[in-house]
């Protein structure tokens, strides 16, 4: 019997949710199913590959061995048939296809929207959505084919299965405060300074969180024990202006209000935490039309 009349299009949605979700019933109401849909769609698809692709785990389940080896296949599989669907749909829209753009923080409020500008400029037509949110997020997304590229930091190795990275530039992470916070106009950090007001700090799982623990650790400062963990930049900016914070944060989300004076950079060393911001793609990805201009205008601005 052909693999075709055995393996449907819904047998790879429901396995790439319940994959993501750990869960049957989180993925049954992600999807609007029923739960034992759910299970018997999972079912027929082991049936299809003869192997079990999940096990129970405590109350609930998890990804099998096999599962595992699966996930990546299924997703890159589903990702592609939709770039396909949506390929061709986009082709009858005269405003052209959707680009779904996905962005870190550091690049939202910076080289993304210039880009999107210049594109503009030149008599695009395209219609653009940008979605913003923490890393890992946005990758999934990515894999999910729901975002054709994400802009930001290059993730860890073990996040870049089935995916290419394109640099762009290096970015540091900073920190900053007030204008006329008291630190702003003295020649170097105290070491207490960092229990004396409030610290904002990348959330936990973010991509920039394990470079500013190193950082600490390489001064020999003492990481915050009561930080507020964020990647907000409307957050951070307000409260760091209202309530006499310290900011940590990539460069990128906060270059304007340096520029303009609104906030100061705090002398910390933090080379440490330099590196690469380039742009995420779906290895088997092939890029629109729409979507390769706004990559190229990208290019164009983080080399001018």
């Amino acid at each position: 019997m052909r693999l075709s009349s055995q393996l449907k299009l819904r047998h790879l949605e429901v396995f790439v949710e319940v994959a993501r979700q750990d869960s049957v019933t989180q993925a049954a109401e992600a999807l609007g199913m029923t739960q034992p849909a759910v299970t018997r769609t999972l079912r027929e698809l082991e049936a299809v590959v003869g192997k079990p692709l999940v096990e129970r785990h405590g109350r609930g389940i998890r990804l099998s061995a096999y599962g595992e080896m699966f996930r990546d296949h299924a997703g890159r599989s589903l990702a592609l048939a939709r770039d396909g669907v949506a390929m061709l749909q986009g082709l009858d829209e005269a405003e052209g296809p959707r680009v779904a753009i996905g962005a870190l923080p550091t690049v939202s409020a910076t080289v993304v929207p210039d880009a999107l500008a210049a594109l503009r400029t030149e008599g695009s037509h395209s219609r653009f959505s940008v979605r913003t949110g923490d890393n890992q997020y946005l990758l999934d997304q990515l894999r999910r084919g729901n975002l054709d590229v994400v802009v930001g930091r290059l993730p860890a190795p073990d996040h870049m299965v089935g995916l290419d990275f394109d640099p762009l530039f290096r970015e540091r992470v900073v920190a900053v405060v007030a204008q006329d916070h008291p630190l702003a106009a003295l020649p170097h950090v105290p070491s207490e300074a960092f229990e004396g007001f409030p610290v904002l700090m990348p959330s936990e799982g973010s991509i920039i969180r394990p470079l500013v623990d190193r950082m600490f650790l390489e001064q020999g400062m003492t990481v915050p024990r009561f930080p507020i963990e964020t990647v907000s930049a409307t957050f951070g900016r307000r409260f760091t202006l209202k309530h006499r914070a310290i900011w940590i944060i990539s460069h990128g989300v906060v270059r304007a209000d340096l520029e303009e004076g609104v906030l100061a950079l705090l002398p910390l060393n933090t080379d440490s935490t330099l590196g690469p911001v380039g742009l995420c793609i779906r290895s088997e990805h092939q890029l629109s039309a729409a979507a390769a201009r706004f990559c190229a205008a990208l290019r164009e601005i983080c080399e001018a």
